[in-house]
């Protein structure tokens, strides 16, 4: 979900845990990114806030407020090794981390991947250096998950990364930026490589620039009245190599927040670079739908799509 799309849904009520429409969160097993305060934290506290959102009976989770980033960890019952940071959107105003992150899970550990959902630092929340916050939080999750691996049971390099519309914009901007040197290291666990072994982008945000982006996302990130140099900076369309990891792109043609072109044109720029790519364009679905599309909707089985190529890639 992207926060556009809110206007349309009914007024969010608290969450309850006693809903049964919520799956109970947060999980048991989870840590936090940073031994102490985050990079660039505020003076002012931030105050979570948890909402329940979207008329019955299709509830979810939306959280605001994320003072202490985190990973929460989802285990396979039968785990293969395979790993993937679940990354959800919300066009960095919030988390929707119900659809893009529970749900996520859920789906994944069926196949034997064990699950690391990402509830990363929303930019607007008065951070310094705001524009590299999200980004900080998605390296320094993948390098603590790898530090752990022994005790998660995963493999290291068959660790991977999905993100869903502005979730998607974090996960591709690791995958391009994954290198670039954001925060000061704070242990051993930063002098592992942040580079995802595969990328899904769920209906993402590939652009900060004019005729691609969702003007909330770059605004929510970058503040108001960015300047063009720091629009290209966090665009990850324009960083892609041959560095890039192989990258899963999904996305509707009806979709109207996130123009269907941010995958477009992301397919073609990993074609020009000879970076592993494959698309599958939808063309009904519009945005937001997560793992909820009707099964007579051929898109309702991306899912499953994705659980086959990245069985191909690593994971």
């Amino acid at each position: 979900m992207i926060a556009a799309a809110a206007a349309a849904q009914s007024e969010p009520t608290p969450y309850s845990e006693s809903d049964p429409r919520v799956v109970a969160w947060p999980p048991r097993e989870r840590f936090p990114l940073w031994p102490g305060k985050p990079p660039g934290a505020p003076a002012k506290a931030i105050v979570p806030n948890w909402t329940m959102n979207n008329p019955p009976p299709n509830r979810e989770l939306w959280i605001r407020g994320v003072p202490m980033p985190e990973v929460h960890v989802f285990r396979a019952a039968h785990p293969d090794g395979s790993a993937l940071l679940a990354v959800p959107g919300g066009g960095y105003e919030f988390l929707s981390v119900q659809n893009e992150g529970i749900d996520a899970a859920e789906r994944f550990n069926a196949e034997r991947t064990t699950v690391f959902v990402l509830t990363y630092r929303l930019p607007g929340e008065g951070w310094s250096g705001r524009s590299l916050v999200p980004l900080q939080d998605a390296q320094r999750a993948m390098r603590l998950i790898r530090s752990r691996a022994g005790e998660f049971r995963v493999d290291a390099a068959r660790l991977g990364v999905i993100g869903f519309s502005a979730g998607g914009h974090l996960a591709a901007d690791l995958a391009v930026s994954f290198d670039e040197a954001t925060y000061k290291p704070v242990d051993a666990a930063d002098s592992l490589t942040a580079r995802p072994a595969f990328a899904g982008l769920v209906y993402p945000v590939t652009s900060l620039e004019p005729g691609l982006a969702h003007g909330g996302s770059r605004d929510n990130l970058l503040g108001p009245n960015a300047t063009a140099d720091l629009v290209r900076a966090r665009s990850p369309l324009r960083r892609i190599n041959a560095a890039t990891p192989p990258t899963f792109v999904v996305h509707a043609f009806d979709d109207g927040t996130v123009p269907v072109e941010d995958s477009l044109e992301w397919i073609a720029a990993c074609k020009t670079a000879k970076a592993p790519v494959e698309g599958h364009l939808l063309t009904e679905g519009g945005h937001g739908f997560g793992f909820h599309l009707p099964s007579d909707n051929p898109g309702s089985r991306w899912p499953d799509l994705f659980a086959l190529w990245m069985r191909k890639h690593g994971g």
